[in-house]
């Protein structure tokens, strides 16, 4: 081992926990070098450094040693005030990378802050007892007796338990806001003795917590928060000082780490009901449930600055999946209540370092948070940094930048470097946060420093991959502990208050009581689901539509005023519209579906539809939006009319972000048809996970409804693999208790309908709706206004009257446009012996329908699916699977007719394409 290693550990004493005590020795040698015991005298003269804090200033003597002087004003001589601006530069730019941040580094933050010094900053002796005045405005102004004592309050300011970084702020009205904040406010005294006691009560509650469970459940995984327990004060301060600044709900994201402690400490969740998910006694559930650490919880707390809602939300292991969701939930309540201005809301995101950095969600979500359609007025966000992720300790291992939060900075948030030892300071950082959050309507960052005292979960050994790390953990004190003697020592409590207040704690456990908070009056009003949230429901069978309020619907939204120059193709498309309804001509998809829109406005639904591209429509069939070609105003029709709110918002280029945000936004709101579209159907494959863990099983996982629609176009017109297949099959092998419903509707009466039909059933599941490209603008999919007034959702469709009943000899089943090219060449063909069915609804599966065309057609032994996708592909296999199940006993089989298995969705080669298409087509009459 080399000497300067040797030489590091004697010096182990140094450290944060000791910091008090070793400055007050050092004062008492300074005075007098005699009065302390030799050993300390020792120290003090081999170590090249000095303690500093605001009420002590140093002067600087010919031996190198420091000494305590009077504060004098030197009415003569003042530091340039060039010198004072770059002094004061560096601190507000850099002080930060000075900070005493990481509570495993002290040496390292001793070795960097002692560099700071008068020659760091090039002060000639001669400078060093210059007054230095600081101005901070026009009335105000601070003075210091000299150099030492400027420094002093700087690097306090600056250089402490809190790393301010907010000079990459480019609005200059938020950099002065953060600076004037941090100089006026910032103190080690800022807290009162009460605040200090809820915070103790705090920081023994968390803890105490973790010891409990691991004595009760030993080896059981519960992601402990220990290490940075200074997050359980820290969401008390949120929710008393969010509460005063008249917030009315906190919607809660977080991964895993620390969950179990929130959701009993700061939610109320009653601890019998945590023991009960631990033993795995939840045996009357209906649901299959998720693990305990992915669960949420719902309840109202009460102080006497007032109430709020809190809501921790369900959150499965895709950590930062969440964080789109808690802000799509707030933006829900935001267009329901119009509480942005008002800021009565507050999203919480409580983030991983690792998972922060590492997943590109967080940088998706951080995109759109400022953007129009999808800001929620700022987010909270506070990192739990245990500096590691999983196994992997390693910085340049973990990230490409210094800090977890440097992705951040895109949208120009500050950011808070904590260290959780400091729980007081911890306490600052929220109410800064907070304040700057409702100020500026901008996310704000907390990266909370501490570490992990266990492994990734309790039953890992985290000494087997980082041995030197977990030494230091090890030895280094709890957070209860360093802050429980800081108090005893400043006489703020006693030992023993300190231990009742422990075995108070324990006792409620013991009891399986619900935890009663200590904090500032908080406590939790009640503890249940969500409040009730009303579903519209209309009875469909005696719901009818007015042919005269769908024509004056219809002109209300497709005639355009006077004043609007409309682009050439667009105002065609609303001519033909107008022509339309006058003539009673057949009405396109388009026209229908914002007719449908209309008509829900008109009974007091709103319509939220996001996606690329959506106000046009990718294949130019929507115009929602008219873009004035002089001036570039925009007119939307729709919100003509009133009874209802319509939104519809380009989205960023994501589909992952935007969709989990879009499920949060269905969740709160069943009074809005929420939709989102995918730009083309295959793109929906990047947002898989919150198909897979949100939308199609959160209500078996969690028994949590969404009403989401999504659009998917879907169809094969030779694109290639990427603009063709939906994926059908994924859907399919999705579906399982009624969770989802998927259809593939192939008129515009079908999707009128069909959404009408969601919102009358009360928008209870997600609804999944392969929507059409080329087939937006064939004729044969247009629908009478006859059957928009009249009709209603048909889950299968076949041409009855086109068929000779006595002559059919064949069925085919198909879904999607392959009916309307099988229909051509029927014509052409002439083959009356073959009829064609579609399936507009594939799940749930129309059981019923199909028995009953099958009472007529009993005698037909040659069945057939006939679909464009590859046959590993498609509704094929779930199709097989159906007839082979369901059907056997009525001795149906069927056979497939369609393209081979292949590893791609589709070729990228049009002539290819028209070759396979044809052959399909071919080949059902050829049979």
């Amino acid at each position: 081992m080399s000497k300067k290693k040797i030489n590091k550990i004697k010096e182990l004493w140094i450290n944060s926990i000791n910091q008090e005590y070793l400055e007050n020795i050092y004062n008492k040698y300074l005075k007098n070098k005699n009065s302390i015991d030799k050993l300390w005298k020792k120290k003090f003269q081999k170590l090249n450094f000095y303690f500093y804090n605001q009420n002590i200033n140093y002067k600087k003597e010919n031996n190198n040693k420091y000494e305590v002087i009077k504060h004098k004003i030197y009415k003569n001589y003042t530091l340039s005030s060039k010198k004072i601006l770059q002094i004061l530069h560096f601190f507000r730019k850099k002080g930060y990378k000075y900070s005493n941040i990481n509570p495993l580094e002290n040496l390292k933050y001793i070795n960097k802050i002692n560099q700071i010094n008068d020659a760091f900053f090039d002060i000639p002796s001669k400078d060093l007892y210059k007054k230095v005045v600081l101005k901070f405005n026009k009335n105000k102004t601070q003075n210091f007796p000299d150099f030492f004592s400027f420094l002093s309050w700087m690097k306090n300011k600056y250089c402490s338990t809190i790393g301010f970084e907010f000079n990459h702020l480019s609005i200059k009205k938020e950099r002065l806001w953060c600076q004037n904040y941090i100089e006026k406010k910032w103190t080690k005294n800022f807290l009162n003795k009460n605040k200090k006691l809820d915070i103790l009560n705090a920081i023994i509650y968390a803890e105490t917590f973790e010891n409990y469970i691991n004595s009760k459940y030993p080896g059981y995984k519960r992601f402990s928060l220990e290490g940075n327990d200074s997050l359980i004060p820290m969401l008390y301060e949120t929710i008393v000082f969010s509460i005063k600044k008249k917030i009315k709900n906190l919607y809660i994201g977080m991964a895993h780490r620390g969950r179990l402690n929130v959701l009993i400490n700061i939610l109320g969740k009653p601890t019998k009901k945590l023991f009960q998910e631990f033993s795995g006694d939840l045996s009357n559930s209906i649901h299959t449930g998720d693990v305990k650490y992915h669960l949420g919880f719902y309840t109202k707390v009460s102080t006497k600055y007032g109430s709020a809602f809190l809501n921790l939300e369900y959150n499965p292991s895709h950590l930062e999946i969440i964080n789109p969701v808690i802000m799509g939930i707030s933006r829900s309540c935001i267009d329901s209540s119009q509480s942005l201005k008002k800021n009565q809301l507050l999203s919480i995101m409580i983030h991983g370092d690792a998972a922060f950095t590492g997943q590109g969600i967080t940088q998706e979500t951080l995109n759109m948070s400022q953007t129009p359609g999808y800001t929620v007025g700022g987010s909270l966000h506070i990192i739990i940094n245990n500096q590691i992720g999983f196994t992997t300790s390693d910085i340049s291992h973990i990230r490409s930048s210094k800090y977890s939060t440097d992705v951040s900075k895109m949208i120009e948030s500050p950011i808070f470097h904590v260290n959780s030892d400091d729980p007081e300071a911890a306490i600052f950082a929220i109410q800064m946060a907070i304040k700057y959050k409702i100020k500026f309507k901008k996310d704000v960052f907390i990266d909370l420093i501490g570490y992990r005292r266990y492994g990734h979960n309790e039953s890992d050994e985290p000494n087997v991959t980082q041995p030197l790390m977990y030494q230091k953990i090890k030895s280094h004190s709890t957070i209860r502990r360093i802050y429980s003697k800081k108090l005893i020592k400043e006489d703020i409590i006693k030992k023993d208050d300190f231990l009742k207040i422990i075995s108070n704690y324990i006792k409620q456990l013991d009891n399986q009581l619900t935890i009663i908070p200590n904090y500032d009056s908080l406590q939790f009003k009640l503890h249940s689901h969500h409040k009730k949230i009303k579903n519209i429901s209309f009875d469909l069978h005696k719901k009818k539509f007015s042919k005269n309020k769908l024509l004056k619907l219809f002109k209300t939204i497709n005639i355009l005023p006077k004043k609007i120059h409309a682009h050439p193709l667009v105002k065609k498309i609303y001519m033909n519209r107008i022509n339309m309804m006058q003539e009673e001509n057949n009405i396109d998809w388009g026209a229908a579906e914002n007719l449908a829109y209309a008509y829900l406005l008109s009974i007091g639904v709103s319509c939220r539809i996001s996606g690329e591209d959506v106000i046009r429509g990718t294949f130019f069939h929507r115009h929602a939006k008219i873009y004035d070609q002089k001036t570039n105003n925009v007119y939307t029709p729709l919100k003509k009319i009133l009874n209802g709110k319509f939104f519809i918002w380009n989205s960023v280029l994501s589909e992952e972000a935007v969709l989990a945000f879009e499920y949060g936004y269905s969740l709160r709101n069943r009074k809005t048809l929420n939709i989102w579209e995918a730009q083309f159907g295959d793109f929906a494959n990047v947002a898989q996970v919150v198909i897979d863990q949100f939308i199609t099983s959160s209500k078996e996982k969690w028994n949590q409804s969404s009403g989401i629609v999504m659009f998917l176009p879907h169809g094969y017109e030779g694109q290639g693999p990427e603009h063709s297949s939906a994926r059908i099959e994924r859907y399919l092998q999705l579906c399982a208790k009624r969770n989802i419903k998927v259809c593939i509707p192939t008129t515009a009466a079908q999707i009128f309908h069909l959404l009408c039909l969601h919102v009358f059933k009360g928008m209870k599941n997600p609804l999944i709706i392969f929507s059409p490209k080329s087939l937006l603008r064939n004729p044969l999919s247009k629908s009478s206004f006859k059957e928009l007034y009249l009709g209603r959702f048909k889950k299968v469709i076949y041409e009855n009257n086109l068929f000779n009943q006595k002559k059919i000899n064949k069925i085919i089943f198909c879904s999607g446009k392959i009916y309307y090219e099988l229909l051509e060449m029927y014509n052409k063909c002439q083959k009356t012996n073959i009829l064609c069915i579609k399936i507009e609804q594939l799940y749930p599966f129309p059981k019923k329908n199909i028995l009953k065309i099958f009472q007529d057609y009993f005698y037909v032994k040659n069945i057939f699916w006939c679909q464009e996708e590859p046959k590993n592909q498609g509704a094929w296999n779930y199709i097989k699977n159906i007839f082979d199940e369901e059907m056997f006993v009525n001795n149906i089989s069927i056979k497939y007719i369609g393209r081979a298995s292949s590893a791609s969705s589709a070729t990228g080669n049009i002539h290819i394409h028209q070759k396979e298409q044809l052959k399909i087509i071919n080949s059902i009459f050829k049979v």
